[in-house]
């Protein structure tokens, strides 16, 4: 490389650009008569297959793609991240998720100390108090059991469990595990989002959940006054230590709040937020809601793809192969977004949550040493479960902008149904559907097709497909536990992927925080307005008015809650 260090002046770099023009010249309508091609472009791991043959891409394509691959030192990059180096430079940490899920017998050092003893301390801690709860031993205020869980978090503390509820929810196992039970996630500070995580519950009967590794994020701790409030309400302020329970390493605080410490569950900052959920974040909520045998498989499953993205060969690596290909699409042919389109309803959160983890590691515009990028990097994540989508945004893949698609299919569904005289159960003619747009974005219709068919000269333009539009499908024999650690742990070493290619640092979030600082000086005006009738003043013309505008709207004499 130059001597500005940036991957896009390798020669694999412009080689793989220059491989462009290639492509360009050929339609995946010609692709995929290669039966070689398609063959080799179909790879499985441990129950998942995932088929890339619907992508604009060859054999040629992915041995160049390879080549980039050692000039960005992937796999030394892998290597680093499994034995705790601190590649997370700008905050000097380990990224040591993966030792979320390691078994008891593993060892992983971060700093020179095993952390797997660690993890399964907090792990055995989980274990022990959810099946408290759920025996109905540890009982609340007036010696009812607690039935409902109020998990209290944002972003990465509420992402990723509620990923993980919803997919668990109509498994039968696990549904019978949660029966009687309820799960609720409270992450807006919008009094909306209380008011409907709160709905329907009876406070001797809840347990609260608070997720804030340092006891301070504003919104989290606003949303944990206002639950407490609620509990201390009905029950007084000695019950805030049977019904609040905490996920936070700032003991001091937690005590402050009213918490038992004994009752606060540890996490460690190699683990980032959008990364979290197999920890103590997502372990603890989904174990009470579950049994923590059932979340075991799914840290299982997770595992499983971690053993397999450090040691399985590139070219038949899962997360290193989604990695490529998201970058070919995103840097080479301009491709800027991905959609996530699972056929299956209980993955209606995947999307959401993936699009933090991808967005948040992976949408930097410098390179891990700070050097401005000449290229483009990050995608923008977005989806919904088939069929919905097509009824939605589909018309914008077929004839509009080329968005690659990743198509996720269940082949045994949680919930069988099959209706006398119809012809295919209600799962098949969802995997119909699955089947057949992928082929339809890759094919696309041609005018000669359309005239064959009758169609009328003026309908042939608004009837024509284009095709060859990229997408890959992926099928989970089933969806349970373990096959739910699987998929998020393939999606989270695809991003990781994308951005050690990228040369980027994808676990820290450093434009999450100017708006938290521009937010402290509004929340102090606001107060100051609120309490002393202060004019506002020191902002822009343009948030001046905003804020004068809602102030005299909602009248300054709004009472205040301490």
């Amino acid at each position: 490389m130059a001597a500005t260090g940036l991957i896009s002046e390798s020669e694999a770099w412009i080689d793989l650009k220059d491989h462009v023009a290639e492509i360009n010249k050929t339609h995946l309508r010609e692709l995929l008569t290669d039966t070689s091609r398609c063959e080799g472009m179909i790879k499985e791991h441990d129950g998942i297959l995932i088929d890339f043959s619907r992508q604009r891409a060859t054999q040629k394509t992915m041995e160049k793609l390879f080549s980039l691959s050692k000039v960005a030192k992937l796999e030394e990059k892998i290597k680093k991240m499994f034995i705790g180096e601190h590649i997370n430079s700008t905050e000097d940490r380990a990224v040591l998720h993966v030792a979320l899920r390691a078994p008891r017998t593993e060892h992983i050092f971060e700093s020179g100390r095993d952390v797997v003893p660690d993890v399964w301390e907090v792990l055995d801690k989980i274990k022990d108090f959810s099946d408290r709860v759920r025996s109905g031993t540890w009982v609340g205020a007036t010696g009812k059991p607690l039935t409902d869980v109020v998990a209290i978090g944002i972003g990465g503390s509420f992402l990723g469990p509620l990923f993980v509820h919803t997919a668990l929810q109509t498994e039968p196992e696990t549904a019978k595990a949660a029966r009687n039970r309820k799960l609720r996630f409270l992450s807006n500070v919008d009094p909306i989002d209380v008011a409907r995580a709160l709905n329907g519950l009876k406070q001797e009967t809840t347990l609260v959940v608070i997720v804030s590794k340092t006891f301070t994020t504003a919104e989290t701790m606003l949303n944990a006054r206002t639950v407490r409030s609620w509990i201390t309400s009905a029950l007084g302020s000695n019950a805030v230590s049977k019904h609040m329970v905490a996920v936070s390493t700032n003991v001091k605080l937690v005590k402050e709040f009213g918490i038992d410490p004994e009752n606060a569950f540890a996490f460690w900052d190699w683990v980032g937020g959008r990364y979290s959920v197999c920890s103590a974040v997502g372990v603890l909520p989904l174990s009470l809601q579950y049994g923590f045998e059932n979340i075991t498989k799914f840290l299982e499953g997770a595992w499983s793809i971690d053993q397999h993205f450090r040691t399985a060969p590139f070219e038949n690596n899962l997360p290193v192969l989604l990695g490529l290909l998201s970058v070919w699409n995103a840097s080479f042919l301009g491709c800027p977004a991905l959609a996530i389109l699972p056929y299956c309803q209980a993955l209606q959160k995947l999307a959401p949550h993936i699009q933090q983890v991808s967005m948040e590691s992976n949408g930097k515009g410098v390179t891990i040493d700070g050097k401005v990028l000449d290229y483009e990097a990050g995608e923008i994540d977005f989806g919904e479960p088939g069929t919905n989508g097509q009824h939605s945004f589909y018309q914008l893949i077929h004839q509009g902008r080329v968005v690659p698609c990743d198509f996720i299919g269940i082949i045994k569904s949680q919930q069988s149904v099959f209706l006398r005289n119809e012809i295919v159960s209600n799962h098949d003619e969802l995997m119909c559907n699955f089947f057949a747009q992928a082929d339809a974005l890759a094919y696309g219709k041609t005018p000669e097709e359309l005239r064959a068919e009758g169609v009328p000269d003026y309908l042939i333009p608004h009837k024509t497909f284009t095709g060859n539009r990229p997408s890959l499908s992926m099928l989970l024999p089933t969806l349970k536990p373990y096959t739910v650690g699987q998929l998020l742990a393939l999606y989270e070493h695809r991003i990781a992927v994308q951005g050690f290619i990228w040369g980027i640092n994808s676990f820290d979030q450093w434009g999450v925080e100017l708006g938290k600082v521009l937010a402290s000086r509004v929340r102090t005006q606001m107060n100051a307005s609120r309490t002393k009738g202060k004019p506002v003043q020191g902002f822009n013309h343009s948030t001046t008015t905003l804020l004068n505008r809602y102030l005299k709207v909602r009248g300054l004499g709004l009472s205040m809650t301490p």
